[in-house]
């Protein structure tokens, strides 16, 4: 799973015969964040002991972890809240928006082989289009350090901040957009089960 997510391909070798395919896909996964599924919800108890949770969320190696760009703890929503009557913003305008974004895309990545969106970016790309200002620049550092992040972390946080960006419209990265990002990275906090 780790080489299709990085690279974009999958090589299968049989015998004698070693084979290569693309393999360009987006990976959506859930799970709970307990045995129970229980964790972080205000009204149930926690049936799992910490040992419990934690060999629990082992099950996920942290190569595979650290290779998926958004991970988000999701709380249970009561019901009071899911029948309120907010308007919220319109499926048409986040298409808009989306779309938009991603011509930003297309654009920049103009003449670059096999590039054309964000997530798609290597190291080079990324250090060439995701510059930060000082303050954006120790944002991170400070992040990186606090949450003992990886390398491919930061690469990740920043393709993050890139799209965030280019979702508002704006060509420079700042605190608020490598901010966003890095609360896009629950599961790798150390102490995440307390």
């Amino acid at each position: 799973m780790r080489q299709p997510l990085e690279d974009r391909e999958v090589t299968i070798s049989r015998a004698r015969f070693t084979v290569t395919y693309p393999s360009s896909f987006m990976l959506v996964a859930s799970m709970n964040p307990s045995p129970g599924g229980y964790f972080n919800d205000p009204d149930a108890p926690v049936t799992s002991s910490p040992a419990e949770m934690q060999r629990y969320l082992s099950k996920i190696s942290g190569p595979l972890l650290d290779r998926i760009d958004i991970h988000i703890e999701v709380t249970p929503v009561p019901f009071e809240k899911l029948s309120e009557d907010r308007k919220g913003e319109s499926s048409v305008a986040i298409r808009k928006r989306v779309t938009e974004a991603r011509e930003i895309q297309t654009h920049r990545f103009e003449g670059l082989e096999n590039v054309h969106y964000n997530a798609q970016m290597n190291s080079k790309q990324i250090r060439q289009f995701c510059k930060l200002d000082e303050p954006s620049k120790s944002l991170l550092k400070n992040a990186m350090e606090r949450l003992n992040l990886s390398a491919r972390a930061y690469d990740r946080i920043l393709k993050v901040a890139r799209t965030i960006a280019d979702l508002e419209k704006t060509e420079a990265l700042n605190g608020n957009h490598i901010g966003e990002a890095i609360q896009y990275r629950s599961l790798d906090r150390e102490g995440w089960l307390g």
